[in-house]
């Protein structure tokens, strides 16, 4: 069974989705950094510096207006409407980078697949018999 699980584990696969696990979770740290530290720092400096992680809906009384969303959560229900903004900004940001990325991997594949291939040089052999058979085409027959 170990044996087993060894060939498993070891597997081209498995090793190739291992690397993909991880390296989707560094670019997800990148581009949550992108968003946060960047795009909505700019989004809320352009719409007067609003801060859309801290918007949300109180849904209980207990709730009182005015607080950080941190602290507005710890004092009863809220809708915290900002932080999903931000949070789909992220996919938005993280869908256009994927599907920028696959289309660069389709076009060079495209040019890949559209290179002519190399003229095999024709060996003097069949190069001569072609000319015979040529020749013999255009002689008249008896």
């Amino acid at each position: 069974m170990l044996e087993e699980f060894k060939k498993f584990a070891l597997r081209g696969n498995v090793v190739d989705l291992a690397v993909g696990v991880i390296i989707g979770a560094a670019f997800g740290a990148i581009v949550t950094s992108a968003v946060q530290d960047l795009f909505m720092p700019a989004i809320g400096a352009i719409t007067g510096g609003l801060d859309f992680s801290n918007y949300y809906l109180p849904l209980s009384s207990k709730v009182q207006t005015g607080l950080a969303y941190t602290e507005a959560k710890k004092q009863g229900a809220v809708l915290g409407y900002g932080q999903f903004l931000t949070v789909l900004l992220n996919f938005v940001i993280v869908a256009f980078v994927l599907f920028m990325v696959i289309r660069a991997m389709n076009r060079l594949q495209h040019a890949e697949d559209k290179k002519p291939e190399a003229v095999a040089e024709v060996p003097a052999d069949v190069k001569l018999l072609g000319e015979i058979r040529d020749i013999l085409a255009t002689k008249p027959k008896v």
